[in-house]
């Protein structure tokens, strides 16, 4: 076997980008402290197709050089908006008929695997705080929390590895809205 060149991977241009396709997510940051952990998901949802990123709270904005650092340019792609609080991300997307998904370990949670996708369908998947989590006045107001099954001593995940598990699930199960 011999790894591809950069130039033999047939990446899409910025501009086609912003044209192509995406899947019918939205990611919401409550309050990522980590301008690594943001330019993490901005990649991630470059690599499959997110609609977009909103930033809310202490999450950091682009341009930075410390999300810029894991970015490595999806900030440039990928559409973003900045709120102030959570909560009002939460009620314009809601508004715009988009099913709000908090990513935690909350009762009566859903199992990421079990999590039953709908065809047609449009999620704004929430992640949290690295050390509190979603803020439990955004849990409220989530319509499902899904959660990552966990099988070792440890009972959480980096929120930038969250990310692109939740992210890779959806996408599996929506790529074919996409083409």
């Amino acid at each position: 076997m011999r790894k591809l060149l950069n130039e033999e991977l047939h990446r899409m241009e910025v501009e086609a980008f912003k044209t192509a396709a995406k899947i019918p997510v939205v990611i919401v940051l409550d309050n990522v402290r980590s301008m690594n952990n943001t330019g993490s998901v901005f990649r991630t949802s470059d690599a499959f197709r997110v609609e977009s990123v909103f930033l809310c709270g202490i999450t950091a904005v682009p341009p930075h050089k410390e999300i810029h650092k894991t970015a490595l340019g999806a900030t440039e792609s990928v559409d973003w908006q900045y709120f102030l609080h959570t909560g009002d991300a939460l009620v314009q997307l809601r508004k715009n008929g988009y099913t709000v998904c908090s990513i935690e370990q909350a009762e009566q949670s859903i199992m990421l695997d079990s999590f039953p996708v709908e065809e047609g369908g449009k999620y704004a998947l929430v992640f949290g705080h690295e050390i509190r989590g979603v803020e439990q006045a955004i849990v409220d107001m989530s319509d499902y929390c899904i959660e990552i099954p966990q099988y070792g001593t440890k009972h959480s995940l980096n929120v930038s590895v969250s990310a692109g598990i939740v992210i890779w699930e959806f996408f599996r199960k929506l790529s074919a809205t996409i083409g």
